[in-house]
C-alpha cells in the first residue's frame, strides 16, 4: 500500500468514526500533495509524498513556535495535536546521537577539517539522512562537530 492509499483508507476511517482533526489534517495533507504533483506535472511516488508531510510537520512547527510567542495557548495545542497526527505519517526520527554518529562518518569520509567544509559535509549527509531527521537539526550537529 503506498502512502497516498494509506492516507486515503486512514481519510475514510477517521470520517467514520468523526474525528473532525484527523479528517481536516488528512485533507490538507491530500491537498498539499496534490498541489505538488500539478506544480510537478506528474503524480508522486511515497518519497515525493513523504517530502510533502514533512513540509507540513515544518510547517506546523513553526506556526506553534510564532503561537507560543503571541501567547495564544489553544492554537499552540491545535497545532500540536496536528503535528502529531502528520509525524504518524512520517518514518521514525533519528536521535541527535544518530545523526551525529552519520556525521562524523562523513566527515572522515570526505576528509572535512573545518567549518568551510559544511556544504560538503551536507550535501552528502542530507539526502541520507532525509526523511529520518529535520535539516536544522542535521545542520546544527554538522557545525557543531566542524567548529
Amino acid at each position: 500500500m503506498t502512502l497516498k492509499e494509506k492516507l486515503m483508507e486512514d481519510l475514510k476511517q477517521a470520517m467514520r468514526q468523526r474525528d473532525e482533526l484527523r479528517v481536516s489534517v488528512i485533507r490538507l495533507t491530500r491537498s498539499s500533495i496534490k498541489n505538488a504533483e500539478i506544480a510537478r506535472g506528474r503524480e508522486l511516488d511515497d518519497e515525493g509524498v513523504l517530502a510533502v508531510i514533512a513540509k507540513e510537520v515544518k510547517q506546523r512547527r513553526e506556526s506553534i513556535g510564532e503561537f507560543s510567542k503571541g501567547g495564544r495557548q489553544d492554537l499552540v495545542d491545535k497545532e500540536q495535536a496536528e503535528l502529531q497526527i502528520l509525524l504518524g505519517y512520517l518514518p521514525q526520527q533519528i536521535t541527535r546521537e544518530e545523526i551525529a554518529a552519520a556525521a562524523k562518518g562523513v566527515i572522515q569520509e570526505i576528509g572535512a577539517t573545518g567549518r568551510s567544509d559544511l556544504g560538503k559535509v551536507m550535501s552528502v549527509l542530507a539526502p541520507r539522512l532525509k526523511g529520518k531527521a529535520e535539516g536544522r537539526l542535521i545542520s546544527q550537529v554538522v557545525q557543531e562537530l566542524l567548529a
